[in-house]
């Protein structure tokens, strides 16, 4: 059995020490801590990362919420060139005891977007928490301005040009000639 190797960005909060709710935290990545998320996120450079956050409780769940920002580039979907992004993203989190995790597929949500994340033990970890939000807010499918000329020049069809009405229509302009 191959063990779960430890999160880049591990900030490990014990229930025992919360502070006073509503007390907001700063939390960042080192360089070190960067690099490595960079790699596991599939990132050409994650330049900065920070966020804000308070912890409160509620409903026996622990919510962390706050704002998420970053200056990042990523490999373009067609080129592989770098593609700035900047992330600036507010975020909620509720971390749910395993003993109070739902049973079966029904999780009832009450309307708020919020990510889950379910804990053992006597301790969350936030920082690990935050770089999955991260991963979420990237653009899926990065494109930089020369994406379209080198798909165009390497043959790929537009959507456009593919579909099923481009080859109807090309078909009725054949006829006519």
């Amino acid at each position: 059995m191959t063990a779960t190797p430890a999160p880049e960005f591990s900030r490990i909060i014990k229930l025992d020490q919360l502070g006073k709710a509503g007390t907001t935290h700063t939390i960042a990545p080192t360089d070190d801590e960067r690099a490595a998320l960079a790699r596991r996120f599939g990132l050409l450079a994650l330049d900065r990362m920070e966020a804000d956050y308070a912890l409160t409780e509620e409903d026996g769940a622990l919510m962390a919420r706050g704002q998420l920002r970053a200056a990042l580039s990523q490999p373009c979907v067609a080129t592989a060139e770098p593609v700035p992004e900047t992330i600036d993203t507010p975020f909620a989190i509720r971390f749910i005891p395993e003993s109070l995790e739902p049973v079966g597929d029904e999780i009832e949500v009450d309307g708020e977007d919020f990510d889950t994340v379910i804990y053992t033990g006597e301790s969350i970890d936030v920082g690990e928490a935050i770089a999955e939000t991260l991963a979420l807010a990237l653009e899926p499918y990065p494109r930089s301005p020369n994406a379209d000329a080198f798909l165009k020049d390497a043959g790929v069809l537009s959507e456009g040009q593919a579909s099923p009405f481009a080859a109807l229509l090309a078909m009725a302009t054949k006829k006519k000639t």
